[in-house]
């Protein structure tokens, strides 16, 4: 969107993505990615105050979101989607001087676009790399790192949430980690608990095909099923959503207050229902009264909050 509104010649067609109609070739192109001001977006900014009073009543965020310098400089190269990146890499290779030329002005144009969602209510910002996957190690590091970290930079001062997320990149999360984002999304090529470990100390959210989001909603909802993880001592995956999403519902599974319509829930290979006593042992939940159901009271906590003191296993949340 910023890249159509100054004009560089950006068009969306059906079927096959961003086409460019005059392709970024020599260092003369440079003088048409020209500073985004506000005014340039204004209708993306005036969208993202409607969907943010929309959003009020329930407080749900709104993510704003840009592609991440490479990913954008592929497409202005190219000048359409690609599968081997022929035309970027022999820039990045032939003249680095020049790509780092480009890569500057797209930061520098990532970072007011993002800029201008935060000052207009996005609460959280994510980062698209989808073509870093396209790239070596070496590759990586030297063309795309550099670029990445200083759009994060130039946002951090807001001390919203950050998420970094490319297709593909399974070899690459390592680096991608130091970019320096809050989140990491990691995509379907890789487990989660694999991806977490390659990233290190941060939170991770994804690992859900998209093309199994298309088929249906119960092909989608076996899709999600299929995803796993495991929650170590010391660590919690967040219940996170609107009212009526089910957190409380999961919560109550866990302690055993209610039976799964479908399948059945484990505490370290422990099934609740089987062995309801042991399993809140070794899950360490103290109930909210006394005793669970008592009148008024929910038999575990029900939000991230207050779930904390209450499950001593569990003591580091993760968004």
């Amino acid at each position: 969107m910023p890249y159509y509104a100054i004009g560089f010649g950006v068009d969306v067609v059906a079927g096959r993505g961003p086409v460019i109609a005059q392709p970024f070739k020599t260092a003369a192109d440079l003088e048409r990615l020209r500073e985004l001001t506000a005014l340039d977006v204004a209708y993306v900014t005036q969208t993202v105050d409607l969907v943010v009073k929309e959003l009020e009543a329930s407080d749900t965020p709104l993510i704003g979101f840009a592609g991440a310098p490479f990913t954008v400089a592929s497409y202005l190269v190219e000048g359409a989607p690609t599968r081997d990146f022929a035309l970027i890499k022999s820039l990045m290779h032939a003249d680095p001087a020049l790509f780092n030329r480009l890569l500057d002005r797209l930061v520098a144009i990532t970072v007011s676009f993002l800029r201008l969602q935060v000052e207009h209510g996005a609460r959280a910002l994510q980062l698209f790399d989808s073509w870093a996957g396209s790239l070596t190690r070496d590759e990586y590091e030297r063309f795309a790192l550099p670029a990445t970290q200083r759009v994060l930079e130039g946002v951090a001062d807001f001390g919203v949430p950050t998420i970094l997320f490319g297709v593909g990149t399974g070899e690459l999360l390592d680096l991608m980690a130091k970019a320096g984002s809050t989140v990491m999304g990691i995509d379907w090529h890789v487990d989660l608990d694999e991806g977490r470990r390659r990233v290190g100390e941060r939170a991770v959210q994804g690992n859900l095909d998209p093309a199994r989001c298309l088929s249906g909603e119960q092909l989608s909802v076996e899709a999600a099923r299929e995803v796993s993880f495991v929650a170590r001592d010391g660590e919690i995956t967040g219940l996170l959503g609107a009212n009526g999403a089910g957190k409380s519902t999961c919560l109550r599974m866990l302690y055993g207050v209610l039976t799964p319509d479908s399948g059945k829930a484990c505490i370290d290979h422990i099934d609740i229902l089987g062995e309801t006593s042991k399993a809140r042992r070794h899950l360490g939940v103290l109930p909210h009264a006394a005793r669970p159901g008592a009148a008024g009271q929910s038999p575990v906590p029900t939000g991230i909050d207050c779930a904390v003191p209450f499950y001593p296993r569990l003591l580091k949340t993760v968004a």
